[in-house]
């Protein structure tokens, strides 16, 4: 109860707004897309990712996509997707898979300074395999390291192509070889990918800079590459819709995709131009 006081102190939106959320998360009021729109749920972060993954895929008549959680420790993210996911596939035409990425023996020996060792430590976050795989409904779990199980991803399992990535790997140096999945190749994207990053915030013990972890990983990958970027959704961040997970929210853009220059935007230019009209009128 302590805890639940000092979060709404410390939280820049309006006591009514936040209570209000509270409600509408805890009585599932609205519609799931209202829901996701206000981010009244459980890991408000993961139903918007999917959401719009599905949304593009729909958009671009893709008839399945697959999700990706890079660092699933005890689970509770992917059953939490797994209910999102089965909310996302009754609004749109589209299948989705989800695959989990895990060492599951908990976190490796930090390699150095840029794995934050002073707030990490080796055996964090430990995996029970056998009780998860008895919660979970539809994931596959990619058991390994990391190194490995990102390069032989796409050959052995063949997955749909992948339209949303959450990455909570704690380290810069799992993540940045996590990154490498991007490199795979246009044909196992979307031409635009929602990630989501859990680990570039922290707190004030941890104290999270651009020089170690996630943010550095990220950082690197965009120098290492001109045409492929991971970018801030500015449209998130300056609507706030998403309390709190915004700016942990980024898109990856393959400029080079085939598909990326396709017109997707019939319905939102419909819309403006009747906002116009009805200002001028």
């Amino acid at each position: 109860m302590k805890n639940f006081f000092l979060n709404i102190m410390f939280r820049p939106e309006p006591l009514r707004i936040i209570l209000a959320r509270e409600i509408i998360k805890a009585f599932n009021l609205l519609s799931f897309q209202d829901r996701v729109r206000i981010g009244a749920l459980k890991r408000p972060q993961y139903a918007y990712c999917i959401f719009q993954a599905a949304r593009l895929a729909e958009k671009l008549r893709y008839p399945r996509i697959s999700i990706v959680e890079f660092g699933c420790g005890g689970g509770n993210g992917l059953v939490i997707a797994e209910k999102h996911i089965a909310e996302v596939e009754k609004l749109f035409n589209v299948k989705l898979d989800l695959y989990g990425f895990d060492l599951g023996s908990g976190l490796p020996m930090p390699v150095d300074y840029r794995d934050n060792p002073h707030y990490f430590k080796a055996g964090l976050y430990k995996m029970d395999e056998v009780e998860l795989k008895r919660k979970l409904k539809r994931t596959q779990l990619v058991i390994g390291d990391i190194k490995v199980t990102c390069g032989n991803f796409f050959d052995e399992y063949s997955p749909a192509p992948v339209g949303c990535i959450f990455c909570d790997l704690d380290f810069y140096s799992s993540t940045f070889e996590s990154l490498k999945l991007l490199d795979a190749g246009p044909s196992h994207f979307l031409p635009r990918v929602f990630m989501y990053f859990d680990d570039i915030i922290g707190d004030d013990v941890w104290l999270c800079n651009d020089y170690t972890g996630e943010r550095l990983a990220i950082e690197e990958y965009n120098k290492n590459h001109s045409m492929q970027k991971i970018c801030p959704d500015y449209f998130l961040l300056e609507a706030h819709r998403i309390p709190w997970f915004s700016s942990m929210i980024r898109i990856f853009h393959d400029f080079l995709h085939p598909r990326y220059n396709d017109y997707i935007a019939d319905d939102d230019q419909i819309y403006l131009e009747n906002r116009i009209r009805l200002r001028s009128g």
